[in-house]
């Protein structure tokens, strides 16, 4: 199902009427509504991030999962909270600090700190285990950390996703270049950018971001790629001024001022390749899949057969991760123990079984969603094996459009410390090196470094 949001750079703006919201929030979602049973009798809970009236086909699957999941265990209620967006970050701040969520509640992977600074998620690592969660073995273990704090589990993931290389199949041809064979490293990248560039007509083979904090969230990643970091292990000090993180931004600099191949329109935030790629005016950038299915060809207007990706270009070829990020539920610290194994089922149910609730393929394919994208990759093992054989038997997509990327599964790196901080000092880093023909790349890099480094500090 396409109900889950992935949380992109610069996307936790408080909408106006979001915060004036906020009471109203705070009253509707809070737990004190549900109820659980300590002897093993009839259980509710409340669950958020369900999918909004205003979403009619989404909305309409959760109600037939919440259907089939009380029939099938008739000791449990499905209390069902419409949240669109999933989250608001004041709202679910303040959540926190009134001890209010949901009995089981809707977070980021990168929210998990939060929550446990807040001291109300609850343990639940005595509740999960192969029986509960049949698939727990083959979780990506990128995504089960990220509910994890040292031993600990807090909450199962349901969502996650990397990024690769964005193309546009149709410039790909038009440019005599192979569009099953997407450039792998920045060497390609670049060569393949200049054919496309020789297109003519405004069109530009590569593109990437350098405003509202986007351009340092695309540098981390490409850093991931490269086998570096934006900040050492213990999270005290930048670590990104380095070869690769030269490489990056050199590579960058060579295809706007050297190659031409890239627009001379800069400073761009999120939505503009998009539009460009929707467009056929861009040949290349970097995203995750779900850029396709949810921007380019809903909003924007592109054709879904245009479009493919590879993985995130490094200089050897291989990438040794990606920036990654996606959701999961966490537990409210008051919920009973028959709460604890009710919300475990039906997120079991709905989001971690091949076949059923969101990877249910045939009922996807018949509501008219895209089928057969490489997100979430949740899974490894036998169960990935499962769910991609369930996949393909109603791919609506060519698949092989996106194999190398899929073939890649990088490893998910999850988002450096204090990460929006991190992106905004790197935006400026990003701008000069795709508008200034004389950019100094060391002193650029040295002056970030500088900043995060402060900022680790304060923080």
């Amino acid at each position: 199902m396409r109900r889950q949001l992935h949380r992109r750079a610069g996307c936790r703006a408080i909408a106006a009427a979001a915060v004036a919201a906020l009471a109203l929030a705070l009253t509707a979602c809070g737990s004190s509504s549900s109820s659980g049973s300590a002897s093993g009798g009839h259980v509710t809970i409340s669950v958020d991030c369900a999918p909004p009236a205003s979403s009619p086909v989404q909305h309409k699957e959760w109600t037939e999962d919440v259907a089939i999941f009380e029939k099938a265990n008739p000791d449990i209620t499905i209390h069902s909270i419409d949240t669109s967006p999933c989250e608001v970050p004041a709202t679910f701040t303040a959540r926190l600090r009134a001890g209010t969520e949901p009995n089981v509640f809707y977070t980021y992977f990168t929210d998990r700190n939060q929550v446990l600074d807040a001291g109300q998620a609850a343990d639940i690592s005595s509740y999960v285990n192969s029986k509960t969660v049949p698939a727990l073995t083959d979780i990506d273990p990128s995504a089960m950390a990220a509910v994890t704090a040292g031993k600990t589990i807090y909450g199962l993931p349901t969502s996650n996703y990397t990024q690769g290389l964005i193309i546009n199949r149709q410039l790909f041809t038009q440019a005599g270049l192979d569009p099953d064979s997407p450039p792998t490293t920045w060497a390609q990248v670049a060569k393949d950018a200049k054919a496309i560039t020789g297109l003519g007509h405004g069109i530009y083979g590569y593109g990437d971001y350098s405003a509202g904090n986007n351009g340092g969230w695309h540098f981390s990643s490409e850093i991931d790629a490269m086998g570096g970091q934006m900040v050492n292990s213990a999270g005290t000090s930048a670590a990104f001024n380095t070869a690769q993180g030269t490489a990056i931004l050199t590579a960058l600099h060579q295809m706007r001022f050297t190659d031409h191949s890239m627009s001379p329109t800069q400073q761009l935030a999120w939505g503009t390749l998009q539009k460009q790629m929707a467009a056929n005016k861009l040949g290349m950038y970097i995203a995750a899949p779900d850029d396709i299915y949810n921007v380019i060809v809903p909003q924007d207007g592109g054709q879904i057969n245009d479009y493919g990706m590879g993985p995130l270009p490094s200089t050897s070829g291989t990438p040794v991760g990606s920036l990654s990020g996606g959701n999961d539920y966490m537990f409210n610290k008051k919920d009973t123990p028959a709460q604890i194994r009710a919300g475990i089922k039906w997120l079991n149910f709905e989001n971690l079984t091949p076949g059923s609730g969101q990877f249910n393929y045939v009922r996807q394919k018949a509501d008219g969603f895209p089928v057969g994208f490489p997100e979430p990759q949740l899974f490894t093992g036998a169960f990935q094996q499962k769910n991609q054989k369930l996949q393909n038997a109603s791919a609506t997509i060519s698949t092989a459009f996106y194999s190398t990327f899929a073939a890649a599964h990088e490893k998910g790196m999850g988002e450096p410390v204090d990460a929006q901080a991190v992106y905004k000092t790197l935006d400026p880093v990003m701008l000069a090196v795709l508008t200034n023909p004389n950019a100094n790349i060391s002193k650029l890099l040295s002056t970030a470094s500088g900043q995060v480094n402060q900022i680790l500090a304060n923080g």
